[in-house]
Formats: structure tokens, C-alpha cells, sequence
């Protein structure tokens, strides 16, 4: 977008780039905590995915880009919410942390899409023009179209006897439910009171006039399902629940700061790179793609190790370890020197992404009524407004600044400290500060 806002005639390439991003990362703040809304706009967001980008593929004028990116974040937001809390309906309780480490592969498509994108993206304009790039993100959409048109969600299986979440150590044909179980149905965002706590027997006791009712189809294990009714809760109650945890507050706080990392070097990694290097598009493509594998593979593996070893040490040492590759990326000359600093800097960046979903998924059990649609969307508003400040103040800075390079890196550098104090205080069970005052 920074070439083809220049090839159209603009100034302040880096401010303009950055503004778009803000228009598509603020928009996914648009995230509405009422039930059954984030079904709707997932479908809705999925019917038409080509408009949008042939909105901002044909356009030549800046104001309808702006409008076009607007539109992919609305849509974003649904699928991001509507996507998360599915992978957490159907995973056994018991198996969360360590299945939040496969939430953290499903996590992983997000830098590694941002970071695979750029070389792709790159070529495809040196070939083709802007309509190149464009014309592969329709072809993309149109195949998880049609993978989305295939999903089964829990709600459905559990009309046919089978339940996903279900213990693997317990028969699938009888649901296992807990007191904190999240709700049935992806997007029901509601509190269920079970029949039997996980206490008292993994299985649900069944009556034993209804147990012979499994074997009469579908509908009637449905119905016998659905005799725990949901109690709906209110946003107010959501934010009060959420507000009043500690833990959950600093998980917010940590998704921010994951959007504003994930987003603040966007706008202007290309005209530094041209500036300081001359390079192409299809070059700066390649520096992201040396960024790939490390971003791929960091939040599975953060998440396994978050699960064995604790969600406050793996995301302190995340953040720790970044600190010197944001240093290393504000120096001039090598340019070898950089790709690798860039490299493990998305890698740390992406592996701090695992801990913290894990964090919101474990502290959703502890508060009364808050589910996982209730969590993830927290998880849509943190990182909107981390992704939708970071682009604009970085380019805001870098065009003001002969050095602001430099500068926006350590801006970036002094954030993460600030983060890693809130996760040696707040995060988990057992925060790092509290270990160090109370050793045993």
C-alpha cells in the first residue's frame, strides 16, 4: 500500500498507510457483546468478502480506502470472536491449557498470514499492479468461504449424541460438563447451570427413563440436553465481572499491548527499508518471509510451555526476550544484521500471543457468567486499539523525525517493559513477584 499510494500521487506515505491501518484496526473495537450478534456478522461477514476488497482494489481515492478497510475490520472482529470461542467450545475442560497450545496454533495464522502476505503481496504488485494482490486475497476468501460453509459446530454434534469437548476418558455419547463450562452453542456469550458438577462424576446423571431417549434420534437428545437453560447476563455485568479480576484486567491490558507490537512498525517497515537499503517490493516481501517460520511456529510452541510451566513465566520471558531484538532493528548499515533482529522480533512478539489467550481462557472459568465469546471479544477491543494507535503514532513520528526510526522503536521498547511489570505482578495463578516474596 505505501508504492501504490505513491505510484497514485500522495505525500506523507507513512502517515497515510498508517491511518488505513487505523481505519481497519479500530473498526474490529466494533465488537457487540449480544447474543447471537457474532454469529450473524460472522455469516454476514463471509457472504460477501469479495465487495471489500474490490472496493479498495478499484479505488483511486483515499477516502474510499479508508471506507473499504473499515469494512474488512467489522468483519474481521466477527470471525476473530466467532473463530476463538469455537476452538475453546471444543476442547475437554481438563485439556484447556494444554489445548490452548493448539488455540495458539490456531493463533499463529494471524503472523503468519501478516507476515506471508507482504512477499506474496510484494511480487504479485511488481507483476501486476495492485489489482495482483487483490485478486489473490478474493481467491483466498472464497476457499475458507466455502471451509466455513463445512464447520460442525458443538451445538450440533451434541444433537447427535457426540460431544467434541467431551473427556477423551469418558464416552462421548455423555457430554462432560462443569460448573464453569462454557455455554452450548459458540455464541450464546450466557451462564449454564449444569445438572452435575464435575465434583461429583465427569459424566452427566442421566434419568433413567431419559437414557433410553439417546437412542431415538437426534431430536430427543437435544431436547434433553436443552433442559439446562442459560441465564442471560447483562454488558454491565460482563465488564463488572471482568474489571473486578485482576488477572483479567492485566490479560486486557497484555492483548493491547500484543495489538500495538503486532502493528506499530507496519507503516513504516517499507519506507525505512527503501530509504535506508533501496528496496524493492518484492525484496522488502522477502524480509517478511525470513520473519515467517519463527512467527509460525512461536505461539505453539509458547502455548505448550505455558501449559507445563505456567502462563506468568512464559509471557515474562517473551517479553523479556524481545527487548533486544526492538534495539537491534534501529541499526543502520547491515542489513543481514536487521532481517535477523526483525526475525526474532516477531518471533518473540508472536509467542507472547499464546500465553495471553490462555490467560483469558483460563480466568473466564473463574468468573460467574463471563464465557469465552465474552473473553475473546475483550480480546477484539484490547488489540483493536493497540493496532489502531500503534500504526498512526508510528507514523506520525517517523514522518516528523529525521530519527524517528529510532524513536518509535523505543517507544516500542519502553511498552513492553512497562508490560512485562504488569505480568510479574498479575498474571496467573501464582504471579512472579508474588513468588519472589513468598518463595514457598
Amino acid at each position: 500500500m505505501p508504492f501504490h499510494l505513491k505510484a497514485l500521487g500522495y505525500s506523507g506515505i507513512s502517515v497515510l498507510a498508517g491511518y488505513l491501518l487505523f481505519a481497519y484496526w479500530s473498526s474490529i473495537m466494533c465488537e457487540v457483546y449480544y447474543p447471537g450478534w457474532a454469529q450473524v456478522a460472522y455469516l454476514l461477514s463471509s457472504s460477501y468478502p469479495h465487495h471489500r476488497v474490490i472496493l479498495l482494489m478499484e479505488s483511486g481515492e483515499y477516502w474510499v480506502m479508508a471506507i473499504a478497510r473499515t469494512l474488512q475490520g467489522i468483519s474481521a472482529a466477527a470471525v476473530w470472536t466467532a473463530g476463538l470461542a469455537l476452538v475453546c467450545d471444543t476442547v475437554p475442560e481438563e485439556k484447556v491449557g494444554r489445548y490452548t497450545g493448539y488455540l495458539g496454533l490456531a493463533m499463529s495464522g494471524l503472523p503468519l498470514g501478516q507476515l506471508i502476505g507482504p512477499p506474496v503481496g510484494g511480487a504479485l504488485y511488481d507483476r501486476f499492479g495492485i489489482r495482483g494482490p487483490c485478486l489473490f486475497a478474493i481467491t483466498i476468501v472464497s476457499v475458507d468461504l466455502v471451509g466455513r460453509s463445512l464447520v460442525i459446530e458443538r451445538r450440533e454434534a451434541l444433537a447427535w449424541g457426540f460431544d467434541p469437548a467431551a473427556s477423551i476418558n469418558t464416552s462421548s455419547r455423555h457430554p462432560s460438563v462443569s460448573p464453569l463450562d462454557p455455554p452450548y452453542g459458540t455464541f450464546a456469550a450466557v451462564k449454564y447451570f449444569p445438572i452435575e458438577s464435575e465434583s461429583q462424576g465427569s459424566d452427566i446423571s442421566l434419568p433413567e427413563e431419559s437414557s433410553s431417549s439417546l437412542d431415538q434420534g437426534p431430536g430427543a437428545y437435544e431436547a434433553l440436553i436443552f433442559q439446562t437453560q442459560p441465564v442471560p447476563i447483562s454488558l454491565f455485568q460482563v465488564i463488572k465481572g471482568l474489571c473486578m479480576s485482576s488477572r483479567a484486567v492485566a490479560a486486557v491490558v497484555n492483548s493491547l499491548v500484543s495489538g500495538f507490537l503486532y502493528s506499530f512498525q507496519e507503516p513504516t517497515l517499507p519506507v525505512h527499508l527503501q530509504r535506508t537499503w533501496q528496496l524493492n517490493p518484492s525484496q522488502i516481501g522477502l524480509i517478511f518471509l525470513a520473519a515467517a517460520p519463527p512467527a509460525m511456529l512461536a505461539p505453539s510452541i509458547a502455548g505448550w510451555f505455558a501449559d507445563h510451566i505456567g502462563v506468568e513465566w512464559v509471557s515474562f520471558l517473551c517479553l523479556l526476550l524481545a527487548i533486544p531484538c526492538w534495539i537491534a532493528v534501529t541499526i543502520r548499515g547491515n542489513l543481514s544484521l536487521f532481517v535477523a533482529a526483525f526475525a526474532f522480533e516477531n518471533l518473540w512478539t508472536s509467542a507472547f500471543v499464546a500465553p495471553v489467550t490462555t490467560e483469558l481462557a483460563l480466568v473466564s472459568r473463574l468468573i460467574p457468567g463471563v464465557g469465552y465469546a465474552h473473553v475473546y471479544g475483550a480480546f477484539n477491543v484490547a488489540v483493536g486499539i493497540g493496532a489502531s494507535v500503534g500504526p498512526v503514532l508510528s507514523g506520525e513520528i517517523f514522518q516528523r523525525s529525521s530519527q524517528g526510526w529510532t524513536i518509535l522503536n523505543l517507544i516500542a521498547v519502553a511498552i513492553i517493559i512497562a508490560a512485562s511489570v504488569v505480568v510479574a505482578f498479575f498474571t496467573g495463578e501464582r504471579p512472579l513477584a508474588r513468588r519472589l516474596r513468598y518463595p514457598s
